[in-house]
């Protein structure tokens, strides 16, 4: 297939009116999970009517998505389909019936281009207001290659006759990938993901398992809401579990230490657990952060595919990012399941890593002080 020799930015609408608290979260999900694709911003979920439905037709959710792709237009919209097919798109000759999952490209970096039934920019993105508002979030100035209008200023000339398209606050998609798997883990009814829950099957035939004996039937769907769980951490960021909750401290010098922080994450070896406690400090610069907000950092980052010294270095890393603080300290201590379980079969055994940034790097009193508090 074609590919740009270079990346380029391009804005895709993502829409569902079929079981939409499901399937806007997962289309964007496997986005992230294409290798071609890097997803840069996603918008707010907007509800809207569905166009040219009739008052039974269920309304939508629409976001818009910021991506860089090193896929041409054509190959891009393949893929786009191919998710779609994924999630249970059937398509008909009525171009308004109702479906779980809908992904447009609406621009291409500054292309201009008709091809056979579609073009780039998308003709509704100057003119329907559930692709320009959510479009606008993404690329406020990004400027329409025909119109020469910014995305904010065709946002603004259409918001005022269609106030009927308005953020819903069903979904959020700038969280971690929960909307599927956490209401209930036990909730084994249906397919969840179908790919993924294949590949859980072939795995236990591969084992000399039998995957349709009792206990097996419902392992695969299982198996699949436990991983995108325990891997939520790559679909969200530190500035999404912080939201704010960065405060002044005029007068607050001296060292912020929370201990004991309880983390589970996966050896990206062998994919099987590391677990431990994490103490993070800091000594405050005029800002503080809220207490529960470290905790959920370490989440971030240890929700992941991880080794652990990468790990300690992440969280040590985004804290200095955010408070730009005199100094951050982090010391994490884990127990490795590929060392207990297999190998060396050591199960006593633990691995302690840390990390020092600014003061307590440099000023041995702090790094002492902090030490003699993680003990």
């Amino acid at each position: 297939m074609p590919v740009q020799t270079a990346a380029v930015e391009a804005v895709i609408l993502a829409g569902s009116n079929i079981e939409k608290e499901r399937c806007l979260p997962e289309s964007i999900r496997k986005l992230r999970r294409q290798p071609d694709i890097t997803v840069r911003a996603v918008s707010t979920c907007y509800e809207s009517e569905a166009v040219g439905g009739t008052s039974d037709t269920p309304d939508f959710f629409n976001a818009a998505i910021l991506v860089t792709t090193s896929l041409d237009p054509e190959t891009l919209r393949d893929r786009l389909h191919q998710i779609e097919d994924e999630l249970g798109r059937v398509r008909t000759d009525d171009p308004n019936a109702p479906r779980t999952a809908d992904l447009d490209i609406i621009y291409y970096a500054d292309l201009v281009k008709d091809y056979d039934g579609w073009s780039i920019p998308d003709p509704a993105a100057e003119v329907e207001a559930y692709v320009a508002r959510p479009v606008s979030e993404v690329v406020p100035r990004h400027i329409h290659p025909v119109s020469g209008r910014t995305t904010t200023e065709i946002s603004r000339s259409i918001d005022a006759e269609n106030p009927e398209v308005a953020p819903s606050m069903a979904i959020r998609l700038s969280t971690p990938y929960t909307t599927r798997a956490l209401p209930d883990f036990d909730d084994v009814e249906g397919v969840y993901a179908p790919r993924l829950e294949a590949i859980v099957r072939d795995q236990l035939v591969e084992i000399g398992e039998d995957p349709e004996r009792e206990g097996l039937q419902r392992t695969p769907l299982r198996v699949a809401k436990a991983m995108d769980f325990l891997t939520s951490g790559y679909s969200t960021s530190v500035a999404d579990v912080v939201n704010d909750a960065i405060f002044d401290a005029e007068g607050a010098e001296e060292m912020v230490v929370v201990r004991d922080v309880e983390y589970y994450s996966m050896c990206e070896h062998h994919m099987l657990p590391f677990f431990g406690k994490a103490t993070v400090a800091y000594l405050p610069k005029g800002e503080i952060i809220g207490l529960s907000k470290i905790a959920r950092i370490v989440d971030v980052f240890a929700r992941r595919l991880q080794v652990q010294e990468r790990l300690t270095n992440q969280v040590a890393d985004a804290m200095e990012e955010i408070l730009d603080p005199h100094g951050v300290g982090v010391v994490m201590e884990g127990k490795h399941l590929c060392m207990m379980m297999r190998g060396v079969q050591k199960q006593e055994s633990s691995m302690v890593t840390s990390a020092m940034r600014g003061t307590f790097r440099s000023d041995a009193r702090t790094r002492s002080e902090f030490l003699s508090l993680v003990t």
